[in-house]
């Protein structure tokens, strides 16, 4: 009789588990990064996290790279970034840059048709990049700052910015779920997704563990760095590239239409 009860219970060993590696990772800090208030608790997040990838994640990931050939992986990457264009030139349109818009809309037309439902990236190959963008950035352009850090469980570095931007993602990716009847289909889909991102990011995670005297410090200001680098690039005005940003040293160079100054130039040999 009380079988059934233990294995209702079977649900509480990962979430204790979550709890204790968390709480083993709250012990305060003295000085924490302005940008991230809540570095005690988040470094205990990224401590369970750090684990799951260890034991789950990163095997299965390494596994993915070995069985999977090349071709076949990059395709199925492909396929992802394919769609995940779609939500990019929607944030583009939100962020009235509608000339990313409209290259984004035909990057994945491009790609779709030619490139045999985006297996093949074709519109790279013929010169049209792509243009990332998410709703995190939107939010930025529309004057929202960033906000505290967080490290969210499995999903990793984010901010109040960005996380309210990946749940409105997450929101926008259930509804479109909904519309595909075969579930398991779906799961599978959404499974194969999270598995072919992580294998993405295993050269990363390699070279944080072999240099980073603390990784979460170096995960945390990448993350910051990359954010900030993609905010930066969408206020931009269009057509103005980063060498717009260098000082500009014209001014300091002598008028030599000036026979005043020309003179002073001393051209012995």
């Amino acid at each position: 009789m009380n079988q059934p009860q233990r294995h209702g219970r079977h649900w509480l060993r990962p979430t204790l588990l979550a709890s204790s590696l968390a709480l083993a990772g709250c012990a305060t800090v003295s000085h924490p990064d302005p940008r991230d208030p809540f570095e005690s608790f988040n470094r205990g997040v990224y401590q369970f996290n750090d684990a799951v990838d260890t034991v789950v994640l990163e095997p299965l990931a390494t596994l993915y790279t070995t069985v999977t050939p090349g071709p076949v992986r990059s395709c199925i990457g492909n396929i992802f970034n394919n769609i995940s264009d779609v939500w990019s030139a929607l944030n583009s349109l939100a962020q009235g840059r509608g000339h990313d818009f409209i290259n984004t809309l035909g990057r994945v037309m491009f790609n779709t048709t030619v490139g045999v439902g985006g297996c093949f990236d074709v519109a790279t190959a013929n010169g049209a990049y792509r243009i990332r963008n998410d709703f995190g950035t939107t939010l930025g352009v529309w004057g929202l700052g960033h906000g505290p850090y967080i490290v969210l469980p499995i999903f990793g570095p984010s901010s109040l910015r960005d996380g309210t931007g990946m749940a409105a993602r997450g929101l926008a990716k259930m509804d479109i779920a909904t519309a595909v009847d075969n579930v398991r289909l779906r799961n599978i889909a959404w499974g194969l997704e999270g598995l072919d991102t992580r294998a993405s990011l295993l050269d990363a995670t390699r070279t944080v563990q072999a240099t980073a005297l603390d990784p979460y410090s170096f995960v945390r200001d990448a993350y910051f760095q990359n954010r900030n680098a993609l905010l930066r690039q969408k206020l931009r005005p269009f057509g103005a590239s980063d060498d717009d940003d260098l000082p500009d040293y014209e001014d300091d160079l002598p008028d030599y239409d000036d026979p005043g100054e020309e003179a002073l130039v001393d051209t012995t040999p």
